[in-house]
C-alpha cells in the first residue's frame, strides 16, 4: 500500500531534505523512524528538495509498505522523531500517486526581520538595514518576474537542470511595519536550485540601489547572469504549500 504523509520541519539542524552521506537530513530521520515503527526498511520520496537550513511549514512525502499501519502510528512516529520534525497525517493513495511528480504548484515565503530578535533567529533573516530599502522598487522587481517564463539568472551554477522554464504565477512583497517584518511570497509549478534565495537577494540589491529594475529585466530577457548577484541566507525560507490534482488530508 502507498501512503502520503503531510508534515512540517524546522530545517536549521539538518543538511536539507535529501539523504546525505555526511550529514543528518530530514528524509533520513523520517525513514529511520518509519522503519522502526513498521519493522521493515522504508524509503520515502518527498515533494521536492530543500537546502540546508530551509524550512517547511507544509511538506508532502510518500512511502510504500506491506505492513499494517497501527492505530497509534502518528503518535508513535512523532514521539520518536526529533522535536524539529512533526508528522501531521497519513493517507492511503493509489499506487501511481507520486508526491513529487504529481505536484503542480508550490509556494514559498521568505521572512526578513527589520530589527534584531533573540527568539527566532533560526527561522528569519535578521537584516536591520532593510529599513532603508526602496520598497516600491522591490515590489516592481517582484511583479516583473511574472512576465517571464525562463529564469536562468536565478539558478545556482552547475545545477544540472535540463531547462530554466518555470510557470511563475505569483510574486510579491508583504511589508509589515507594525511587526518590523517583510515577507516575500512566490508561487510556481517548479523552482530552480537556489531560485527563491537569489530572487530575494536581487530584490534587496534593487532596494539598496546597487542594481536597477532595468538590470533585472535585461538579465531575464537575455537569460544572462545578473551583476552583483546575492543569495540570502536559508534561515528565512519556508515551503508553505504544495498543490495536487487530487485531494487528500
Amino acid at each position: 500500500m502507498k501512503y502520503f504523509l503531510t508534515l512540517a520541519y524546522n530545517g536549521h539542524p539538518f543538511c536539507g531534505w535529501q539523504r546525505q552521506p555526511n550529514g543528518t537530513s530530514v528524509q533520513a530521520c523520517i525513514e529511520q523512524v518509519l522503519s522502526t515503527v513498521l519493522r521493515e526498511e522504508i524509503e520515502i520520496t518527498g515533494c521536492g528538495r530543500t537546502d540546508t537550513g530551509v524550512h517547511a511549514r507544509y511538506y508532502v512525502a510518500h512511502f510504500s509498505t506491506e505492513a499494517i499501519i497501527p492505530p497509534t502510528f502518528i503518535h508513535a512516529i512523532n514521539r520518536m522523531l526529533p522535536a524539529d520534525i512533526v508528522i501531521y497525517n497519513y493517507q492511503p493513495m493509489p499506487d501511481d500517486a507520486h508526491a513529487r511528480f504529481d505536484a503542480y504548484e508550490r509556494s514559498y515565503e521568505y521572512h526578513i526581520a527589520l530589527v534584531k530578535t533573540p527568539f527566532d533567529h533560526h527561522t528569519i533573516w535578521q537584516y536591520p538595514q532593510a529599513q532603508r530599502l526602496d520598497k516600491e522598487k522591490m515590489q516592481a522587481t517582484a511583479q516583473l518576474l511574472t512576465q517571464f517564463e525562463a529564469f536562468y539568472p536565478f539558478c545556482k551554477t552547475h545545477s544540472g537542470v535540463e531547462h530554466y522554464r518555470c510557470n511563475l504565477t505569483e510574486a510579491y512583497w508583504d511589508f509589515q511595519p507594525e511587526t518590523f517584518k517583510m515577507v516575500f511570497h512566490i508561487t510556481a509549478n517548479r523552482f530552480l536550485r537556489g531560485m527563491v534565495r537569489l530572487i530575494v537577494g536581487t530584490c534587496i540589491q534593487v532596494g539598496m540601489g546597487n542594481i536597477t529594475v532595468g538590470d533585472v529585466k535585461k538579465a531575464l530577457e537575455t537569460q544572462t547572469t545578473l551583476p552583483k548577484a546575492l543569495s540570502v541566507p536559508p534561515d528565512g525560507l519556508f515551503l508553505t504549500r504544495v498543490i495536487y490534482p487530487y485531494s487528500f488530508t
